[in-house]
């Protein structure tokens, strides 16, 4: 990123499907006004059904005293297949831990797909980078609706796939990637720059107890609703991988806009399988440079986790 880059914020568009760890990354964005513009947020039908990403979306705002932010619903379904969910590791509200209350802020009326087509329209061109923290299906769809797009967007940083790792939804792949893998492949074949946050890195941004605690000792709505979440959503992962805590995957997108230097990666080919029923929604990723397939994406594969989880308190901490 350069000097010119970092002297203003970064106008993005949050796209997502709250979940524990894409509230923490809803928060962190809004915690950091001074790297951060963020124009929307976008819900997508993912971890949880629409109905409740778009509502869990909107409390994650309130809770941060943010209901100017517009929040809009995007695709209820991936492009061409039917929806997957997680409530196994989620809970049924997508959000639980905390108590959770009905939303009183209203949702924007222009659906999410069309926002984000206005918006990069509206916007001069190369100046929107657009985080997906969920399936790709609301980006895909406004990529195939509105090709002229696709060429104004600034980059696209998104949570998704694996390599070493492989899979957490099936033996071969990442959730997000596996839900829509026809999305992910309009995506990483558009041309638009893409820097990718696999699980490689986020299963090494673990919410520990300690860190856990940190949150919490904030003392604050944020601060007890976060590490809330975070008691609830580590339960599953530290029963599955024997881990210390769950996987912040989300916040990792946002962090690395915010202080890039905390991650670490290679520019290499990612090609999604789209058609075998064994490894449907697997990212190929050409890590050793094994094919003379162009690069298409910054594939991380690092983090000073240490680093992430003080920023993510520290900006937590301003809201």
């Amino acid at each position: 990123m350069s000097d010119q880059s970092q002297s203003r914020p970064r106008k993005i568009i949050i796209d997502t499907d709250p979940g524990q760890d894409d509230a923490v990354a809803i928060l962190l964005a809004l915690g950091s006004p001074q790297e951060i513009d963020l124009l929307g947020i976008t819900c997508v039908a993912g971890n949880v059904p629409l109905a409740l990403t778009q509502t869990n979306a909107r409390r994650v705002c309130e809770v941060a005293g943010r209901s100017d932010v517009a929040v809009h619903a995007g695709r209820a379904a991936p492009l061409r297949r039917p929806l997957v969910t997680a409530e196994h590791v989620h809970g049924k509200t997508g959000l639980d831990g905390p108590e959770l209350w009905e939303p009183t802020m209203p949702l924007a009326e222009i659906n999410g797909v069309d926002f984000i087509i206005d918006t990069l329209r509206r916007e001069p061109a190369g100046t929107v980078t657009l985080c997906p923290l969920g399936p790709l299906s609301n980006i895909a769809a406004a990529f195939e609706q509105a090709p002229d797009i696709v060429e104004r967007v600034q980059e696209i940083v998104l949570m998704g796939g694996a390599y070493f790792e492989v899979g957490n939804i099936t033996p071969a792949a990442e959730f997000n990637i596996y839900v829509d893998p026809e999305a992910a492949e309009i995506v990483l074949t558009s041309g638009v720059p893409v820097t990718m946050m696999p699980l490689d890195v986020t299963h090494k941004a673990l919410a520990t107890r300690t860190r856990i605690e940190a949150i919490r000792a904030l003392d604050t709505r944020v601060g007890h609703f976060t590490a809330e979440m975070l008691d609830f959503f580590e339960r599953f992962d530290v029963e599955k991988y024997g881990s210390e805590g769950g996987p912040l995957h989300d916040p990792c997108v946002i962090a690395y806009l915010i202080q890039p230097e905390l991650f670490s990666g290679r520019r290499i080919n990612v090609m999604i399988e789209t058609s075998s029923d064994l490894t449907l929604g697997m990212t190929v990723a050409d890590w050793w440079g094994v094919t003379d397939r162009a690069a298409n994406a910054l594939f991380i594969g690092d983090v000073d986790s240490d680093g992430f989880f003080a920023l993510i308190t520290e900006r937590l901490g301003r809201l």
